[in-house]
């Protein structure tokens, strides 16, 4: 399975950036094993206010909320998933929100996380984070 985080949903309805735009939208139609986290579907609602002077309204972000969610099956948080962000914040040091997002993607059994929040790695063999929009 792979995950996109919220930058790369952003990205995609984002008109000011062209790029980045099209490479989002570009990763979700190569994408036949994608997931919407909980909180990706949560924070994308908040982060899109950024979009305002764009015109782009509340409403715009619940309907577009919408598609993602046709196209991506949504994985939903549980007791695990609490357990694992704990360690990625207070031993890995990692924020709150990126330990939470990526907690949910390891107990859901998610292989790729599409983010530009976090440096390209991978977490014990069992997930590759992703930069897709690093130069090379």
């Amino acid at each position: 399975m792979t995950a996109f985080d919220t930058n790369v949903l952003i990205y995609a309805c984002d008109k000011t950036d062209p790029e980045r735009q099209r490479k989002a939208i570009e990763l979700f139609r190569a994408t036949d094993d994608g997931v919407l986290v909980w909180q990706v579907a949560c924070e994308f609602i908040a982060a899109s206010r950024k979009l305002a002077p764009q015109g782009f309204t509340p409403g715009h972000a619940w309907n577009r909320l919408a598609e993602f969610s046709a196209l991506f099956p949504l994985v939903l948080p549980n007791e695990s998933v609490i357990a694992e962000a704990r360690a990625l914040h207070l031993q890995s040091g990692w924020s709150t929100w990126d330990a939470m997002i990526t907690a949910a993607c390891l107990v859901a059994g998610v292989k790729r996380l599409y983010t530009e929040d976090l440096p390209g790695r991978s977490i014990a063999g069992r997930l590759e984070i992703v930069n897709p929009f690093a130069k090379p």
